[in-house]
């Protein structure tokens, strides 16, 4: 996180630059890097502004000019910032969000990638085996039997444990306990649960060879990440969309769960990792 935040308190703000940000989390980091790598091999000047914290901080940075583009995900789009119910639909989720975002916030949104960084549960191939678990029904069936390891806010998300036990049925745990969203795989590797919250690319998913039930009642939305441009922005410099729409089909969700695993738990810097990823 060092590494990948810049000392903008330090830095004066440069008008001729494309201003990248990010969010405070690793694949944040690691899509708004290949963003802005992008754009600096095609020869646009690039600030970064990394490591915002919150969707709310990063929108409010867009509105004001601090930033012209950052990576988000339609998901969180739909039901953090719009307050929208779940849309399963990739393309569907796609044209709501970028609909609402144009009139509401004057920001555009470039060609959405493959990976789709869904809400999920996680489990050991053991414990799918033991319990049969192949799909969500599966694990609503099976909750009684179960131990959940999750973060706080899981408990509260309409997407999140309430939304499963509406729209599912059941999952309801045998118990349910609360960790640092670092943890909650450790509590799971070391037999202290049997299922975890989870989200789909997360780097653990490859490193611990971790079994993702199937959502086959099609309840979680889509999180297909894609580039936000500030309209104004991209009406100055449109070579911004042609850079980015032929990046962006190249983040596929295995892409995505590599690099996470590269900079949680290889300690790779994230800039390091976004280069690798041009390279191929």
């Amino acid at each position: 996180m060092v590494a990948a935040t810049p000392l903008a308190a330090g830095c004066a703000f440069d008008p001729s630059a494309i201003h990248v940000g990010s969010k405070n989390f690793t694949e944040s980091f690691v899509i708004a890097e290949i963003y802005a790598q992008s754009l600096e091999a095609a020869g646009m000047r690039v600030e970064r502004l990394f490591n915002l914290g919150s969707t709310q901080i990063a929108i409010a940075a867009m509105e004001r000019g601090n930033i012209d583009l950052y990576p988000e995900y339609t998901g969180t789009a739909l039901i953090d910032v719009l307050h929208l119910a779940p849309i399963a639909s990739a393309r569907e989720a796609y044209a709501v969000v970028s609909s609402a975002f144009a009139k509401r916030y004057g920001i555009v949104w470039l060609a959405p990638s493959p990976m789709n960084d869904s809400q999920a549960l996680a489990t050991t191939r053991e414990v799918a085996a033991r319990f049969r678990l192949a799909t969500l029904s599966d694990v609503a069936r099976a909750a009684p039997e179960l131990r959940f390891a999750t973060i706080q806010e899981f408990l509260a998300r309409p997407d999140g444990l309430p939304g499963l036990q509406r729209f599912y049925g059941g999952f309801r745990f045998r118990e349910v306990r609360t960790y640092d969203i670092a943890l909650k795989y450790r509590a799971l590797l070391e037999g202290k649960a049997d299922i975890a919250s989870a989200f789909s690319t997360d780097g653990a998913i490859v490193t611990d060879a971790l079994v993702l039930p199937r959502d086959d009642r099609h309840f979680w939305s889509a999180y297909n990440v894609a580039p936000l441009v500030r309209a104004a922005t991209l009406a100055a410099r449109p070579a911004i969309a042609r850079v980015l729409d032929k990046i962006s089909p190249k983040i596929t969700d295995r892409a995505a769960q590599a690099m996470n695993a590269a900079v949680e738990n290889a300690q790779a810097d994230p800039a390091d990792v976004a280069a690798a990823f041009l390279r191929r």
